[in-house]
Protein backbone atom coordinates (compact mmCIF):
# COMPACT_ATOMS: atom_id res chain seq x y z
CA UNK A 1 0.00 0.00 0.00
CA UNK A 2 2.97 2.65 0.78
CA UNK A 3 4.62 1.50 -2.45
CA UNK A 4 1.64 2.45 -4.47
CA UNK A 5 1.09 5.55 -2.70
CA UNK A 6 3.87 7.11 -3.11
CA UNK A 7 4.27 5.98 -6.85
CA UNK A 8 0.92 7.71 -7.27
CA UNK A 9 2.34 10.98 -5.55
CA UNK A 10 5.32 10.78 -7.96
CA UNK A 11 2.98 10.68 -10.96
CA UNK A 12 0.74 13.38 -9.86
CA UNK A 13 3.88 15.75 -9.21
CA UNK A 14 5.16 14.76 -12.60
CA UNK A 15 2.09 15.84 -13.79
CA UNK A 16 2.05 19.26 -12.38
CA UNK A 17 5.53 19.88 -13.79
CA UNK A 18 4.33 18.79 -17.08
CA UNK A 19 1.00 21.07 -16.59
CA UNK A 20 3.50 23.70 -15.67
CA UNK A 21 5.52 23.04 -18.96
CA UNK A 22 2.46 23.16 -21.15
CA UNK A 23 0.93 26.17 -20.14
CA UNK A 24 4.28 27.89 -20.80
CA UNK A 25 4.21 26.78 -24.06
CA UNK A 26 0.98 27.89 -24.79
CA UNK A 27 0.91 31.15 -23.61
CA UNK A 28 4.28 31.29 -26.13
CA UNK A 29 1.76 29.98 -28.38
CA UNK A 30 -0.62 32.55 -28.18
CA UNK A 31 1.80 35.75 -27.87
CA UNK A 32 3.40 34.30 -31.06
CA UNK A 33 -0.07 33.85 -33.12
CA UNK A 34 -0.93 37.42 -32.17
CA UNK A 35 2.39 38.63 -33.51
CA UNK A 36 1.57 36.81 -37.05
CA UNK A 37 -1.69 37.87 -37.29
CA UNK A 38 -1.25 41.47 -36.68
CA UNK A 39 1.95 40.86 -39.52
CA UNK A 40 -0.69 38.76 -42.03
CA UNK A 41 -2.82 41.44 -42.07
CA UNK A 42 -0.48 44.17 -42.80
CA UNK A 43 0.83 42.34 -45.92
CA UNK A 44 -2.41 40.85 -47.19
CA UNK A 45 -2.91 45.22 -47.47
CA UNK A 46 0.50 45.67 -48.98
CA UNK A 47 0.23 42.93 -51.31
CA UNK A 48 -3.14 44.20 -52.69
CA UNK A 49 -1.28 47.50 -52.83
CA UNK A 50 1.56 45.50 -55.16
CA UNK A 51 -1.20 44.18 -57.45
CA UNK A 52 -3.11 47.16 -58.14
CA UNK A 53 0.28 48.74 -58.73
CA UNK A 54 0.81 45.68 -61.67
CA UNK A 55 -2.68 46.28 -62.70
CA UNK A 56 -1.98 50.26 -63.24
CA UNK A 57 1.40 49.74 -65.36
CA UNK A 58 -0.31 46.72 -67.65
CA UNK A 59 -3.61 49.21 -68.01
CA UNK A 60 -0.90 51.67 -69.57
CA UNK A 61 0.93 49.33 -71.80
CA UNK A 62 3.85 48.42 -69.97
CA UNK A 63 5.77 45.75 -72.08
CA UNK A 64 5.72 42.51 -70.37
CA UNK A 65 7.60 38.94 -72.09
CA UNK A 66 4.84 36.16 -72.59
CA UNK A 67 5.96 33.43 -70.27
CA UNK A 68 7.79 34.30 -67.57
CA UNK A 69 9.61 37.53 -66.34
CA UNK A 70 13.20 38.15 -67.88
CA UNK A 71 12.46 35.62 -70.91
CA UNK A 72 12.39 32.45 -69.33
CA UNK A 73 12.56 29.87 -71.24
CA UNK A 74 10.76 26.56 -71.04
CA UNK A 75 11.92 23.28 -69.58
CA UNK A 76 9.76 21.16 -67.99
CA UNK A 77 10.92 21.34 -64.33
CA UNK A 78 8.14 22.85 -61.63
CA UNK A 79 10.26 24.92 -58.52
CA UNK A 80 8.48 24.10 -55.55
CA UNK A 81 8.76 25.89 -52.21
CA UNK A 82 6.92 24.01 -48.88
CA UNK A 83 6.69 26.02 -45.95
CA UNK A 84 6.49 24.00 -42.91
CA UNK A 85 7.82 23.64 -39.17
CA UNK A 86 10.93 22.38 -37.42
CA UNK A 87 9.46 22.07 -34.30
CA UNK A 88 7.07 19.64 -32.94
CA UNK A 89 3.28 19.25 -31.27
CA UNK A 90 1.46 21.21 -34.13
CA UNK A 91 -0.82 18.00 -34.62
CA UNK A 92 -1.32 16.88 -38.58
CA UNK A 93 0.58 20.70 -39.43
CA UNK A 94 3.13 18.80 -41.46
CA UNK A 95 0.96 15.72 -42.59
CA UNK A 96 -1.71 17.38 -44.35
CA UNK A 97 0.47 20.16 -46.23
CA UNK A 98 2.84 17.15 -47.70
CA UNK A 99 -0.43 14.90 -48.26
CA UNK A 100 -1.88 18.00 -50.34
CA UNK A 101 1.44 18.71 -51.72
CA UNK A 102 1.85 15.92 -53.32
CA UNK A 103 -1.68 15.87 -54.79
CA UNK A 104 -0.90 19.09 -56.50
CA UNK A 105 1.99 18.35 -58.07
CA UNK A 106 0.52 14.77 -59.38
CA UNK A 107 -1.68 16.97 -61.69
CA UNK A 108 1.33 19.05 -62.43
CA UNK A 109 3.21 17.62 -66.00
CA UNK A 110 7.30 17.39 -65.88
CA UNK A 111 9.95 17.16 -63.01
CA UNK A 112 9.98 18.97 -59.80
CA UNK A 113 12.74 20.77 -58.03
CA UNK A 114 11.51 20.98 -53.82
CA UNK A 115 12.68 23.29 -51.66
CA UNK A 116 11.83 22.90 -47.92
CA UNK A 117 11.24 25.15 -45.66
CA UNK A 118 11.43 22.93 -42.18
CA UNK A 119 13.15 19.91 -41.11
CA UNK A 120 9.38 18.20 -40.20
CA UNK A 121 7.84 18.75 -43.17
CA UNK A 122 11.45 17.82 -45.60
CA UNK A 123 11.27 14.59 -43.45
CA UNK A 124 7.39 13.88 -44.52
CA UNK A 125 7.98 15.16 -48.10
CA UNK A 126 10.89 12.48 -48.79
CA UNK A 127 8.59 9.88 -46.96
CA UNK A 128 5.89 10.08 -49.68
CA UNK A 129 8.61 9.98 -52.34
CA UNK A 130 9.10 13.79 -53.09
CA UNK A 131 12.73 14.37 -51.99
CA UNK A 132 13.61 18.17 -51.35
CA UNK A 133 16.83 19.09 -52.93
CA UNK A 134 17.61 21.68 -50.62
CA UNK A 135 16.53 22.82 -46.94
CA UNK A 136 15.94 25.47 -45.12
CA UNK A 137 15.45 26.82 -41.26
CA UNK A 138 12.12 27.98 -40.29
CA UNK A 139 12.19 31.76 -39.08
CA UNK A 140 11.83 32.00 -35.32
CA UNK A 141 10.17 35.69 -35.34
CA UNK A 142 9.12 37.82 -38.23
CA UNK A 143 13.14 40.03 -38.64
CA UNK A 144 13.80 36.89 -39.74
CA UNK A 145 11.77 36.24 -42.20
CA UNK A 146 13.58 38.70 -44.86
CA UNK A 147 16.93 36.70 -44.94
CA UNK A 148 14.72 33.50 -45.69
CA UNK A 149 13.28 35.11 -48.29
CA UNK A 150 16.36 36.48 -49.83
CA UNK A 151 17.81 33.16 -50.00
CA UNK A 152 14.97 31.66 -52.10
CA UNK A 153 15.07 34.44 -54.37
CA UNK A 154 18.41 33.74 -54.88
CA UNK A 155 18.13 30.06 -55.30
CA UNK A 156 15.12 30.71 -57.72
CA UNK A 157 17.30 33.11 -60.02
CA UNK A 158 19.67 30.86 -59.96
CA UNK A 159 17.78 27.95 -61.41
CA UNK A 160 16.31 30.53 -64.03
CA UNK A 161 19.73 31.41 -65.21
CA UNK A 162 20.31 27.46 -65.92
CA UNK A 163 17.20 26.96 -67.49
CA UNK A 164 16.18 24.43 -65.26
CA UNK A 165 12.49 25.91 -64.16
CA UNK A 166 9.40 26.49 -65.54
CA UNK A 167 7.60 27.71 -63.50
CA UNK A 168 7.38 28.26 -59.38
CA UNK A 169 4.60 26.81 -56.83
CA UNK A 170 4.55 27.57 -53.38
CA UNK A 171 2.80 25.63 -50.80
CA UNK A 172 1.96 26.47 -46.78
CA UNK A 173 -1.03 26.23 -44.51
CA UNK A 174 -3.04 29.71 -44.16
CA UNK A 175 -4.81 30.39 -41.03
CA UNK A 176 -8.86 30.05 -41.13
CA UNK A 177 -11.25 31.55 -38.47
CA UNK A 178 -12.56 28.70 -36.56
CA UNK A 179 -10.70 25.58 -38.57
CA UNK A 180 -7.39 26.91 -37.92
CA UNK A 181 -5.75 26.10 -41.04
CA UNK A 182 -5.85 25.07 -44.13
CA UNK A 183 -3.03 24.07 -46.85
CA UNK A 184 -3.08 25.93 -50.01
CA UNK A 185 -1.04 26.72 -53.28
CA UNK A 186 0.28 29.67 -55.26
CA UNK A 187 1.50 30.05 -59.10
CA UNK A 188 4.46 32.21 -58.04
CA UNK A 189 5.60 32.30 -61.72
CA UNK A 190 5.59 32.29 -64.39
CA UNK A 191 4.35 36.14 -65.29
CA UNK A 192 2.20 35.36 -68.07
CA UNK A 193 -0.63 36.15 -70.05
CA UNK A 194 -3.20 34.08 -67.89
CA UNK A 195 -1.14 35.75 -64.83
CA UNK A 196 -1.80 39.61 -66.63
CA UNK A 197 -5.25 38.43 -67.25
CA UNK A 198 -6.08 38.24 -63.25
CA UNK A 199 -4.36 41.47 -62.66
CA UNK A 200 -6.24 43.55 -65.21
CA UNK A 201 -9.70 42.05 -63.82
CA UNK A 202 -9.27 44.23 -60.75
CA UNK A 203 -11.33 46.70 -60.69
CA UNK A 204 -9.34 50.60 -59.41
CA UNK A 205 -10.76 51.31 -55.91
CA UNK A 206 -11.76 54.86 -57.04
CA UNK A 207 -12.43 56.75 -60.02
CA UNK A 208 -9.17 58.75 -60.31
CA UNK A 209 -7.13 56.53 -62.74
CA UNK A 210 -3.17 56.59 -61.37
CA UNK A 211 0.30 57.01 -63.84
CA UNK A 212 3.40 55.51 -63.73
CA UNK A 213 6.03 57.82 -62.33
CA UNK A 214 9.48 57.53 -64.09
CA UNK A 215 8.54 55.44 -66.88
CA UNK A 216 5.76 52.33 -66.91
CA UNK A 217 8.58 49.66 -67.63
CA UNK A 218 10.64 50.67 -64.37
CA UNK A 219 7.99 50.94 -62.30
CA UNK A 220 6.47 48.09 -63.32
CA UNK A 221 9.69 45.83 -63.18
CA UNK A 222 10.39 47.50 -59.22
CA UNK A 223 6.59 46.08 -58.85
CA UNK A 224 7.52 42.77 -60.18
CA UNK A 225 10.36 42.27 -57.59
CA UNK A 226 8.15 43.71 -54.98
CA UNK A 227 5.40 40.99 -55.82
CA UNK A 228 7.83 38.26 -55.61
CA UNK A 229 8.89 39.26 -52.62
CA UNK A 230 6.00 40.04 -50.63
CA UNK A 231 4.24 36.85 -52.14
CA UNK A 232 7.12 34.71 -50.32
CA UNK A 233 7.06 37.14 -47.22
CA UNK A 234 3.12 36.42 -46.84
CA UNK A 235 3.07 32.89 -47.34
CA UNK A 236 5.86 32.13 -44.82
CA UNK A 237 3.98 34.41 -42.24
CA UNK A 238 0.75 32.56 -42.83
CA UNK A 239 2.86 29.41 -42.35
CA UNK A 240 3.68 30.68 -39.40
CA UNK A 241 0.86 31.98 -37.89
CA UNK A 242 -0.94 28.78 -38.70
CA UNK A 243 1.54 26.55 -36.95
CA UNK A 244 1.67 28.38 -33.88
CA UNK A 245 -2.03 28.44 -33.80
CA UNK A 246 -2.20 24.45 -34.26
CA UNK A 247 0.57 24.16 -31.50
CA UNK A 248 -2.02 26.50 -29.23
CA UNK A 249 -5.04 24.15 -30.30
CA UNK A 250 -2.04 20.94 -29.16
CA UNK A 251 -1.29 22.17 -25.77
CA UNK A 252 -5.13 23.39 -24.62
CA UNK A 253 -5.62 19.54 -25.45
CA UNK A 254 -2.76 18.62 -24.13
CA UNK A 255 -3.93 20.93 -20.86
CA UNK A 256 -7.20 19.38 -20.56
CA UNK A 257 -5.63 15.99 -20.83
CA UNK A 258 -3.39 16.77 -17.80
CA UNK A 259 -6.21 18.34 -15.61
CA UNK A 260 -8.46 15.21 -15.89
CA UNK A 261 -5.41 12.92 -15.24
CA UNK A 262 -4.54 14.93 -12.58
CA UNK A 263 -8.46 15.22 -11.12
CA UNK A 264 -8.23 11.22 -12.04
CA UNK A 265 -5.11 10.53 -9.63
CA UNK A 266 -5.84 12.69 -6.93
CA UNK A 267 -9.14 10.97 -6.54
CA UNK A 268 -7.25 7.70 -6.88
CA UNK A 269 -4.85 8.78 -3.94
CA UNK A 270 -7.56 9.84 -1.70
CA UNK A 271 -9.94 6.92 -2.27
CA UNK A 272 -6.03 4.97 -1.56
CA UNK A 273 -5.49 7.37 1.56
CA UNK A 274 -9.08 6.75 3.08
CA UNK A 275 -8.96 3.19 2.55
CA UNK A 276 -5.45 2.53 4.16
CA UNK A 277 -6.65 4.92 6.98
CA UNK A 278 -9.89 2.96 7.50
CA UNK A 279 -7.74 -0.20 7.96
CA UNK A 280 -5.80 1.21 10.47
CA UNK A 281 -8.91 2.42 12.28
CA UNK A 282 -10.28 -1.46 12.00
CA UNK A 283 -6.29 -2.33 13.44
CA UNK A 284 -6.45 -0.38 16.15
CA UNK A 285 -10.41 -1.48 17.41
CA UNK A 286 -9.58 -4.89 16.36
CA UNK A 287 -6.99 -4.61 19.11
CA UNK A 288 -8.62 -3.00 21.70
CA UNK A 289 -11.56 -5.30 21.53
CA UNK A 290 -9.08 -8.13 21.69
CA UNK A 291 -7.45 -6.61 24.61
CA UNK A 292 -10.59 -5.87 26.14
CA UNK A 293 -13.15 -8.90 26.06
CA UNK A 294 -10.42 -11.20 27.82
CA UNK A 295 -10.54 -8.48 30.65
CA UNK A 296 -14.31 -8.46 30.73
CA UNK A 297 -14.78 -12.12 30.60
CA UNK A 298 -12.14 -12.52 33.89
CA UNK A 299 -14.39 -9.96 35.50
CA UNK A 300 -17.41 -11.74 34.71
CA UNK A 301 -15.77 -15.03 36.14
CA UNK A 302 -15.56 -13.29 39.22
CA UNK A 303 -18.92 -12.38 40.06
CA UNK A 304 -20.10 -15.52 39.29
CA UNK A 305 -17.53 -17.11 41.48
CA UNK A 306 -19.23 -14.63 44.57
CA UNK A 307 -22.05 -15.05 43.65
Amino acid sequence: MSDISVNLQRKISNAGELESVVRTMKALAAASVSQYERAVQSLDEYYRTVRLGLAACLRQGAPLLDGAAGGWQRPAATGVIVFGSDQGLVGQFNDELADFTAAVLNDLPGDTIIWAVGERVQLRLAHIGLVPEALFGVPNSINAITPLIARLLIEIETQREQGLLDQVYIFHNRPEPGALYEPVSQRLLPLDETWQRDLLAQRWPTRNLPEAVGGETATLWALIREYLFVSLFRACTESLSSENASRLAAMQRAEKNIDELLVELKLTYHRLRQSGIDAELFDVISGFEALTVPGRKAVQSGNNQNN
